[in-house]
C-alpha cells in the first residue's frame, strides 16, 4: 500500500492536457544528484527525501540503451506520462526502503534485499572493489539527496516481465 501511495502522490493528470508540463516543473527540483539526469531525478521525486531509501539508479545511458528512453524526446508532452510510468515502475524495482551505504557491502559475498515492489536485490562487491547489484555494476556510489542515499548503476535493474516488454521493442 506505500508504493500505491508514493507512486500515485505525483502522478500527473493525464486527462488535462496542459497540465502534465506544469506537473513536469512541479517535479524538477533545485537539489539534483550529480550525473543521475532528467530521468534519475524524475524518479528521486517519487521518493520523500525526509526517509531512509537507498535508489539504485540506472544511469541516463542504461535508461537510453535498455529503455529506449531519451529526454528531449520521451519527456515531451505527448510522451510524458508514457515515460512517467515506465520511471515509477524502474523506481520500484530499485529502490530499497533504507539506507544501504556501498561500505556496508561485503566482497565477494551477496547481500540480499527486498526492494520496495518485491525485486530480490543481490547486492556485493567485485574483485575490484566496485558495487555490484544483480550483476549491473555500479558507476559511482555513495551519492546523496537528503535522506535518499543513491547508486548510479551501468544497467536497469527490473523483473523479468517488465525486461520482455523492452526486447520486444528491440527485435522490430
Amino acid at each position: 500500500m506505500c508504493l500505491v501511495y508514493l507512486i500515485q502522490a505525483n502522478l500527473p493528470e493525464a486527462s488535462h492536457g496542459n497540465l502534465i508540463m506544469e506537473s513536469r516543473k512541479a517535479l524538477v527540483f533545485p537539489e539534483t544528484v550529480e550525473g543521475l539526469g532528467e530521468f534519475g531525478d524524475m524518479m528521486l521525486t517519487m521518493l520523500p527525501d525526509d526517509l531512509a531509501f537507498t535508489v539504485f539508479a540506472p544511469s541516463e545511458e542504461a535508461i537510453r540503451q535498455s529503455l529506449k528512453l531519451k529526454p528531449h524526446d520521451s519527456l515531451s508532452k505527448d510522451k510524458y506520462n508514457n515515460t512517467y510510468a515506465i520511471i515509477s515502475r524502474v523506481m520500484g524495482f530499485s529502490t530499497v526502503p533504507q539506507h544501504i551505504p556501498s561500505e556496508t557491502i561485503p566482497s565477494h559475498t551477496e547481500r540480499a534485499f527486498d526492494s520496495i515492489s518485491g525485486l530480490k536485490l543481490y547486492a556485493w562487491k567485485d574483485f575490484d572493489g566496485t558495487l555490484v547489484v544483480n550483476g549491473i555494476r555500479s558507476a559511482t556510489v555513495d551519492m546523496r539527496k537528503s535522506e535518499i542515499i543513491v547508486h548510479i548503476m551501468n544497467g536497469v535493474l527490473m523483473d523479468a516481465a517488465f525486461e520482455q516488454s523492452f526486447a520486444s521493442d528491440e527485435e522490430d
